[in-house]
């Protein structure tokens, strides 16, 4: 379980990181020597099994993250200058900081997975058959060579994180969702398990580096002086928010 108030996760440094991506490499090499079996299996399940992870798999959309969170910063950035000044104006900030680091902080992380998904051009497993599991088309191709890393995976497991960032007690459940999620990608014939475990780990990293972005501007985290990095909390919204619920 990584350490939410970390620099970084699971004990990773500036100094070390050659030794966690030589870690990550040696273990997405072995997993290659499983990617093709694990895939084929999981897709023989009945359709009877298989059925509902074709519903948990759309927890890995960005774009339900993406959208909501774009027309809140929008509307909480025009709010900031239009509304009194005060607390009320301070609120507003305070929205546009919180839906801003939920947009880059999911959002960054698959921009940055979707160039390499076509930079890279594996071919995904229902190309199994015809190319084989190592069948590659890089930079010019379709979705159907763009399965390393998963996106769906990424966004899952920065949603988790980000939403942990902000209130770590909903962080095991979202985790548990993005875990399913990854999961579900291999169930249904989108990815390899190479795939998912290559997009939770970029999907964590890309989360704690938009985290530390912002802790460097001090926009909703503050850097303590032990290193740990933690939410500042956004109190003029939540000042605004119970005068909403109390004139209710």
């Amino acid at each position: 379980m990584p350490n939410l108030t970390a620099r970084w996760p699971l004990g990773l440094t500036p100094k070390n990181w050659p030794n966690y991506v030589t870690v990550l490499v040696a273990v997405l090499f072995v997993l290659m020597f499983f990617d093709a079996y694990v895939s084929q299996s999981l897709m023989a399940w009945p359709d009877v099994w298989r059925a509902p992870f074709y519903f948990v798999t759309d927890f890995g959309l960005s774009d339900w993250v993406l959208i909501p969170s774009l027309i809140v910063m929008v509307l909480a950035l025009i709010g900031r200058f239009v509304l009194p000044a005060g607390y009320y104006r301070r609120a507003s900030w305070e929205l546009t900081m919180l839906a801003g680091f939920i947009f880059v902080g999911v959002g960054a992380p698959g921009l940055l997975v979707n160039g390499l998904k076509r930079l890279f051009g594996r071919g995904r497993p229902a190309e199994f058959l015809e190319h084989g599991a190592f069948a590659f088309q890089r930079i010019l191709n379709d979705s159907t060579f763009q399965s390393f890393p998963s996106g769906h995976a990424t966004t899952a497991m920065a949603t988790a994180l980000v939403v942990g960032f902000l209130v770590p007690k909903f962080f095991r459940l979202f985790l548990l969702i993005a875990v399913m999620t990854g999961f579900s990608r291999i169930v249904i014939g989108m990815h390899y398990p190479t795939d998912v475990v290559a997009g939770f780990a970029l999907g964590c990293i890309g989360a704690y580096a938009v985290r530390n972005v912002f802790a460097a501007r001090r926009w909703l985290f503050a850097r303590l002086p032990d290193g740990t990095i933690r939410f500042r909390g956004v109190p003029n919204l939540r000042r605004l928010w119970r005068l909403v619920t109390q004139r209710a």
